[in-house]
């Protein structure tokens, strides 16, 4: 069963229990636009308990909110009863929730109008209180009833107006966006995960270069990642970035994102010269051209930073830091020795490595020599070439009477290097190099 038949089968089942069943929000908006929904929910008069009493696998995920999970063959559906909410002291969540008799009283408190979209599931009817089919048709997002009101509720939908707006190519209404911008510094209100989550959907959703846009145009880009608003006007070299300004190269990069792309890749995309307006020269200052000394160490350390401000995990964090920390590497490939480039080609996830620098090259002097090299040099290399067994261990040097510590690391390393190099083809040679080159190290030992 998928999340679309559990939904009208919960629809069903409150239905024949004398309650009334609606489908509502995102997944009636999607439908109306001919989308598929990537979940269903679902409002009812029902209360909690009820819903909980007829659905025996249901949780109550915010029963204080009167929301309840309906789970069933691995399919989810959230089922809200009618409510309006009464003062929301957090910016985030109502201090109280008085049980509404209406969908249409239900509907008032939600975002926007093309989100407070209501269909009978049994004939597809739409029930339309807000005006969001004509927004709909119009290509319009707008705020249900007061901006400023709906802002205040919940200070979250000031990142979600963007990124709607931004996804769907639409335009946000005068005064919806004049109170967003209005209310754009109080978006530190809300937890540095939803915010990331925000910001992640953005990038990742087709229209990254828009979002981003929109983020600056209201205000919100100050406030959230001030580092990206610093790129603004910050020039660059033309005989590498013709382009224009480091903003501007961002955002050609940010417009390649198609829609699914992975989350740390379309971050790494972002911040990858995140360094470059702390270390900006002019060339008055170089004496030749416009440089950036140090920018790749200073911008992974910031985006290190950045995301341990916004919570990343531990692993998501390591591999955007590794993306800025390395993109500037490529420009080297051809005059690597071979152990180093296949170090490099051993990055973990080292395709989102590729990627980033496909599009940092689409998006400046369009050169590009770097990647066509290694995509040659990964096409002839046979994997276990570029990963082979390692030849010596640590239990060899052992044997060989070598102590761990600092020489015993770096004899591994040399015996590695030499074969990726194609130096060394056996254990018999890689004991043979270490016996000869490092045998006086071991008896001063």
């Amino acid at each position: 069963m998928n999340s679309r038949q559990l939904a009208h089968a919960i629809c069903e089942v409150l239905r024949r229990n004398g309650y009334q069943a609606l489908l509502v929000g995102g997944c009636v908006r999607d439908l109306l636009l001919g989308r598929e929904p990537a979940d269903y929910d679902v409002t009812t008069d029902a209360p909690p308990s009820a819903v909980l009493a007829l659905f025996p696998e249901s949780i109550a995920v915010g029963a204080q909110f009167g929301v309840v999970l309906v789970q069933q063959d691995g399919a989810k559906v959230e089922v809200a009863t009618f409510r309006s909410d009464v003062g929301y002291s957090d910016g985030r969540h109502p201090d109280r929730v008085v049980y509404a008799r209406t969908a249409e009283e239900d509907v008032q408190r939600r975002d926007f109008t093309i989100n407070g979209l209501l269909m009978r599931p049994e004939t597809g009817e739409i029930l339309d209180h807000v005006g969001g089919q004509a927004d709909l048709r119009a290509g319009i997002l707008r705020a249900i009833g007061e901006p400023a009101r709906r802002f205040a509720e919940d200070k979250l939908r000031l990142l979600r107006a963007v990124r709607f707006a931004a996804r769907f190519a639409y335009i946000i209404e005068p005064a919806t966006f004049a109170a967003v911008q209005q209310h754009a510094p109080e978006i530190v209100q809300v937890s540095a995960e939803r915010i990331r989550e925000e910001l992640t959907k953005l990038l990742t959703e087709g229209a990254a270069r828009r979002g981003f846009e929109l983020l600056d145009e209201s205000r919100l880009l100050q406030a959230v990642l001030p580092e990206i608003a610093r790129m603004q006007g910050v020039a660059q070299p033309p005989q590498y970035h013709p382009e224009g300004d480091v903003w501007i190269h961002t955002r050609m990069m940010l417009e390649q994102l198609p829609a699914g792309i992975s989350p740390t890749l379309a971050w790494g995309v972002l911040l990858h010269d995140v360094g470059k307006p702390p270390t900006f020269r002019s060339a008055a200052e170089t004496g030749d051209r416009i440089r950036f000394d140090g920018h790749v160490e200073i911008g992974s350390r910031m985006a290190e930073e950045i995301c341990k401000r916004l919570r990343f995990s531990h692993d998501d964090t390591q591999q955007i830091v590794a993306l800025v920390a390395n993109h500037l590497r490529f420009k080297d490939v051809g005059q690597m020795r071979v152990a180093t480039l296949k170090r490099f080609l051993r990055l973990p996830r080292f395709d989102e490595h590729l990627e980033l620098h496909r599009l940092d090259c689409l998006s400046s002097h369009r050169q590009l020599d770097a990647y066509d090299f290694v995509q040659r040099f990964l096409a002839e290399t046979p994997p276990s070439q570029v990963r082979p067994e390692r030849l010596l261990t640590g239990e060899d040097l052992k044997e060989l009477g070598f102590t761990p510590g600092p020489l015993f690391s770096a004899i591994l390393r040399t015996v590695e290097d030499a074969q990726l190099d194609g130096q060394l083809r056996s254990r018999e040679e890689a004991l043979a190099l270490v016996r000869r080159e490092y045998g006086r190290a071991k008896a001063k030992a």
